[in-house]
């Protein structure tokens, strides 16, 4: 018994409680366990820590809430690209995304045109290693959900205008069906394939250059008007 009984006291106090409260200090740093808390584990007890969730991995003040210094929406300490400079889309990482020429042409027409997408010959089979472009646009139109497309196949002369259509409409649906295969942000029930066969030329197909430009594929916008509503939004969100 400590003098006057105030050891005894304190002891009863810490074993049976206050107000109700069981006055631990299991991890025995001289703090009580009921405020001894940091249920987002950002190094600011609960008690003072205003703002709580806080994601693991972010750097935060003193008052718990996360740092953003470059001011791109991506918390610092998960930001993988600080010094993200103003205006620039990034990814979640906080890394810039680049802006390809197939996105420029997007925004700017409401389609892609490629003739870079490389078949068999008269044939569907996609030749995925020379064929690049097509994931490139894949990339692209993942960051446009939203969007409705119509993938469009077309040929040159060479052969029947009824081969050829054939051939057109077949190429275009195996492009829908890469993309469905290969790019899971791509809803592909919102993209329809059709194929032209030979009946749009935009080059004379008297040349082999003019003949390769004519056996392209266009991926063209079919609800222009919420591809005008999402360019507006990010412009509103440039700084």
């Amino acid at each position: 018994t400590g003098a006057n009984g105030f050891a005894d006291e304190a002891e009863s106090s810490a074993g049976s409680g206050v107000a109700g409260y069981n006055l631990l200090d299991t991890d025995q740093d001289g703090v009580f366990d009921i405020i001894d808390l940091d249920s987002d584990n950002d190094g600011v007890y609960d008690g003072l820590d205003k703002c709580s969730g806080t994601p693991s991995g972010a750097v935060v003040d003193n008052n718990g809430c996360p740092l953003d210094t470059d001011g791109d929406g991506v918390y610092d300490g998960i930001d993988q690209c600080s010094g993200t400079a103003a205006n620039l889309q990034v990814d979640q990482s906080g890394c810039p995304i680049a802006v390809t020429e197939t996105e420029v042409q997007l925004l700017n027409t409401g389609s892609i045109t490629t003739s870079q997408i490389v078949f068999a010959s008269s044939s569907a089979d996609i030749d995925v290693a020379n064929s690049s472009i097509l994931n490139e646009i894949g990339e692209t139109l993942s960051r446009w959900p939203a969007l409705k497309m119509q993938i469009i196949g077309h040929t040159d002369d060479t052969g029947s205008a009824t081969f050829n259509q054939s051939l057109s409409q077949k190429r275009a649906e195996a492009v829908r069906k890469y993309f469905q295969d290969n790019f899971s942000a791509i809803d592909t029930a919102k993209y329809s394939a059709v194929g032209m066969g030979e009946e749009s030329p935009i080059a004379d197909n008297k040349t082999v250059d003019g003949r390769q430009a004519n056996r392209r594929v266009e991926f063209k916008v079919l609800n222009p008007e919420d591809l005008k509503k999402e360019i507006e939004h990010r412009k509103l969100l440039e700084r």
